[in-house]
């Protein structure tokens, strides 16, 4: 296992919501103590944010190429002269569509791959840990 001491990438980006005038707030995290995912805050309104977890991996293939079969779906786009990658969040209480600007997103990618190398997640996750996580919590 390769240990990171919960090194952590984190970037405030503007998104505008599908077709909205007016951008929101978004911040994506990155903890290398959860190397697989990919945390969004989506700020709504006053001072409250919604989470969205999601797969690193989803991203970096959203970023070229279609990708996601479920409730959350990544894909590249134009939007006039701007690059951008859509994001199609889906849920039982309803459905988001973010446009984010495909540099920033690709920016902040990039700097998960630099903390935590593509493949190497499996080094950064302690699953003996995890596996005891998981085994404490089971009535015997």
């Amino acid at each position: 296992m390769t240990s990171y001491n919960g090194a952590a990438v984190a970037h405030d980006m503007f998104a505008l919501l599908h077709e909205a005038a007016a951008p929101v707030v978004t911040r994506w995290s990155y903890c290398a103590d959860d190397p697989y995912a990919v945390t969004i805050e989506i700020q709504t309104r006053g001072d409250r944010f919604v989470d969205w977890v999601l797969a690193r991996e989803l991203l970096v293939e959203g970023l070229s190429e279609p990708a996601g079969i479920g409730d959350v779906r990544v894909r590249p786009a134009s939007m006039g002269e701007w690059d951008v990658t859509l994001i199609e969040i889906c849920s039982p209480d309803g459905h988001a569509m973010l446009e984010v600007d495909r540099d920033l997103l690709r920016q902040f990618v990039q700097a998960t791959i630099d903390l935590v190398p593509l493949g190497g997640e499996g080094m950064a996750v302690d699953m003996d840990a995890e596996i005891e996580k998981l085994t404490r919590s089971c009535p015997d």
